[in-house]
């Protein structure tokens, strides 16, 4: 073999972090540990396998290629649940709802608090998860938000501008009125950051209550509207291919769909949407820099609705088609409001 060919196989900390069992951080330490055997070996930190070799973590083997897909749904938490796998007072999880899975667990991209509703993606990639977390990928975050209290310009400015919160400088690079009347409104507003409570907190700081908060969108990915409240989709390559590019990985070359899992996923869909609506679904604005006049909602003709996007925040004029899920052009028409149906 020729000094310059690539070495064969995949390294051993990726293989175990795109498996779902961690970030690569974590499986270098676990190797180091011990805790991971190749063909029956001990590991060692680096070593290359491939779909041949028989790898075990902790004494449980590892799935190998041909059923390690890479793999991503998009949930619609409701109010009420959890996002730990056990709750010691018993409350119900996000994992009650989810598929199972063959080899690996489910990672949550993220948290919502008990009495925050919306958009939760899961996936089974530890690399992928932990990218689309960082700070590093500057992935902004839209919710929509029902205020009590009186909302004014310069209190807008200040939110936009940054303040002071117990753990550091907060802001929203993005705020827009959404209806309501008084002092009970409602706002989409966006921030770059996953931290603990950041979006009631900011608004708090203003003196204002939060009593409703609902995630629309997560980086270039929106809620389709047949999605409802309590249920969840799974993402087709293509758009977990985006959302890679999102997350500033390269595509992760997973092998193609077998004809009984595109199956699965039409199935899906079809049973998601002859479902009856229970409730009225709002569209998030458009992930891309440009001007704060709100958009129409457009219907999501796949799952997901993933959009490549720039990582910039804001809402935009311009539109996507209706194919992506994303935001015509309304030509200045206003938003609808939050408790308007399709």
């Amino acid at each position: 073999m020729s000094e310059d060919a690539a070495p064969a196989g995949e390294k051993l900390q990726k293989v175990l972090a795109r498996a779902g069992l961690g970030s690569r951080r974590e499986m270098e330490r676990a190797i180091e540990a011990g805790r991971v055997t190749v063909n029956g070996e001990v590991a060692g930190l680096g070593e290359r396998v491939t779909d041949d070799d028989r790898v075990e973590f902790d004494g449980k083997r590892v799935a190998g290629g041909d059923e390690n897909r890479l793999r991503v749904i998009l949930y619609n938490k409701p109010i009420g649940e959890i996002c730990s796998r056990h709750d010691p007072e018993g409350r119900p999880t996000v994992y009650d709802r989810l598929p199972r899975l063959g080899s690996g667990r489910w990672i949550s991209v993220g948290r919502l608090d008990f009495n925050t509703s919306g958009l939760l993606l899961f996936t089974n990639s530890g690399e992928l998860a932990n990218k689309l977390m960082h700070p590093s990928s500057v992935i902004d975050r839209e919710y929509l938000v029902r205020i009590q209290g009186q909302v004014d310009d310069e209190m807008k400015k200040r939110l936009v501008k940054g303040v002071q919160l117990e753990d550091g400088e907060a802001r929203f690079t993005d705020i827009v009125e959404s209806g309501g009347e008084g002092s009970n409104r409602w706002f989409y507003c966006v921030v770059m950051e996953g931290r603990n409570r950041e979006v009631r907190r900011l608004w708090e700081s203003q003196g204002v209550r939060v009593s409703r908060l609902k995630r629309v969108r997560y980086g270039s990915v929106f809620i389709p509207s047949h999605v409802r409240v309590g249920q969840w989709i799974e993402m087709e390559p293509k758009e977990i291919d985006d959302l890679c590019i999102t997350a500033g990985l390269p595509k992760l070359g997973q092998r193609p769909l077998t004809q009984a899992e595109k199956e699965n996923l039409q199935r899906q869909r079809r049973k998601l949407r002859k479902a009856p609506t229970s409730a009225p679904v709002r569209a998030p604005l458009k992930p891309t820099a440009g001007s704060s006049v709100p958009g129409k909602t457009a219907t999501p003709a796949k799952g997901a609705a993933v959009k490549k996007s720039p990582g910039r925040s804001g809402p935009n004029k311009g539109g996507a088609s209706g194919k992506s899920g994303g935001v015509r052009n309304t030509n200045g028409r206003s938003r609808p409001g939050p408790g308007s149906r399709k």
